[in-house]
C-alpha cells in the first residue's frame, strides 16, 4: 500500500534498468521544458536518478513548481522568445508544453501555448534531439473493435484543443524535414496515477455513487511511471527528415462499464451508469511502441488496486478529471 505522496512520487521517479541504460547511450546535456505539470516533477526526478554521468547537466524548466535535487531549475515563460534565448543549450530536449483545460472561451491562448511556443522552442534548439508529447486527441474517433489508431492512421482533430495539438507536432515535424532537427512525437492517451487519470474518474464517481456515462464507452490508459520511462528511452527514436511519431498508452482496450464494476467490487459499490455505448471512441494502438520499449510494466489490476487504497484511505487527488468521456472536442 502506498501510504502518502511522497511514497507514490517516489515510485513514480525510480528508474528502470532501461531507463538507466537510455541514459548512459545520450550524449550531453538534457533539458525538460514544461517541467511543472503533471507528469514534470516525477520525470525530472527519474532522469536525475537514472543519470550515471557527473557531467551530464539536467535542466527543469518551468513557470513554477519544486523540484528534486540534482536538477537545475530554471523559472521561464516559454511563450517570450527572450527567455527561451536565454536557456542553457542542450544535446536534448524533453518537451511537455501543451494547454488543454480552460480552451473553450480562451481558445487564442491554447493556440498561443500549442503552436507559437513549439516554434520558438524548435528555433532555438534546433540541432538538438527533441522528444515532443502530444496526445492522442488528434486522432479520429475509430471503431471500438479496431484496437485503435495506429501511426498511420490520418489525424482527424475534433474541436480546437485537438488541432491545435496537431499544428505543435506539425511545427516539430517542420523543423524535421527543413531543418534537420532530430524529433520523435508521443501520442499519449492517457497517463495514470493515483491522484489522476481515466482510472481516477471512473474510480471516483464510483465511490461517491455518483452515475458514469458511457457514451464514450471505451478508453486506453498507462501508468505514469511507464510513460514517463518512455519519454526518457524516446531519444533513441529520434529521427530526421522525417519525424518519428509513436503512439503511448496501454495495449488494452478498456471498457468503462467493466472497469467500473471491477472498482465497485473493490469498495462494495453498485456501480450507476447513464447513457449508451457509442459504437466508436478515442483509442490508440501502441503496438508499435510496446515493439520498441517493452509492455508496460504496471498492469490495469494493479493500477486499479493502488488507486482504489489511495482512495479508501482518504489519499489527495489533483481534482483535475479528465474529461476522456467528452466526444464535442470543447475542455
Amino acid at each position: 500500500m502506498i501510504r502518502s505522496e511522497q511514497e507514490l512520487e517516489a515510485l513514480l521517479s525510480v528508474p528502470y534498468e532501461e531507463d538507466v541504460q537510455a541514459l548512459a547511450n545520450l550524449k550531453g546535456d538534457l533539458i525538460l521544458l514544461g517541467a511543472g505539470g503533471k507528469m514534470g516533477p516525477t520525470l525530472v526526478a527519474r532522469a536525475v536518478q537514472a543519470n550515471r554521468d557527473p557531467n551530464r547537466k539536467i535542466y527543469a524548466v518551468a513557470r513554477h513548481g519544486n523540484f528534486i535535487d540534482g536538477a537545475t531549475v530554471i523559472r521561464a515563460d516559454l511563450s517570450d522568445r527572450a527567455q527561451v534565448d536565454a536557456l542553457p543549450d542542450a544535446a536534448n530536449v524533453l518537451y511537455l508544453v501543451g494547454r488543454k483545460f480552460g480552451s473553450t472561451g480562451a481558445e487564442h491562448l491554447t493556440w498561443g501555448a500549442n503552436a507559437i511556443v513549439p516554434a520558438v522552442v524548435a528555433e532555438r534548439y534546433v540541432r538538438s534531439n527533441i522528444v515532443a508529447l502530444s496526445t492522442g486527441n488528434v486522432y479520429p474517433f475509430v471503431p471500438v473493435a479496431s484496437g485503435g489508431a495506429t501511426e498511420e492512421t490520418k489525424p482527424s482533430p475534433i474541436g480546437e484543443y485537438a488541432w491545435s495539438a496537431l499544428a505543435r507536432e506539425r511545427i516539430f515535424e517542420y523543423f524535421a524535414a527543413e531543418r534537420g532537427t532530430p524529433v520523435a512525437i508521443l501520442r499519449l492517451n492517457y497517463a495514470v496515477e493515483q491522484r489522476y487519470g481515466t482510472l481516477v474518474d471512473i474510480a471516483s464517481k464510483v465511490l461517491a455513487n455518483e452515475p458514469i456515462d458511457l457514451t464514450m464507452g471505451y478508453f486506453n490508459c498507462i501508468w505514469q511511471g511507464d510513460a514517463n520511462s518512455i519519454c526518457l528511452r524516446a531519444f533513441a527514436a529520434c529521427s530526421t527528415p522525417q519525424a518519428r511519431i509513436l503512439n503511448m498508452t496501454g495495449l488494452e482496450t478498456l471498457r468503462v462499464r467493466d472497469v467500473a464494476s471491477e472498482f465497485g467490487k473493490r469498495f462494495g459499490r453498485t456501480p450507476q451508469f447513464t447513457g449508451e455505448e457509442a459504437p466508436t471512441a478515442l483509442l490508440n494502438n501502441a503496438a508499435e511502441s510496446a515493439r520498441l520499449f517493452g509492455e508496460p510494466k504496471v498492469s490495469v489490476p494493479q493500477m486499479m488496486d493502488w488507486i482504489a487504497e489511495w482512495l479508501q484511505q482518504g489519499g489527495a487527488t489533483l481534482n483535475k478529471p479528465t474529461h476522456f468521456e467528452v466526444r464535442t472536442g470543447s475542455y
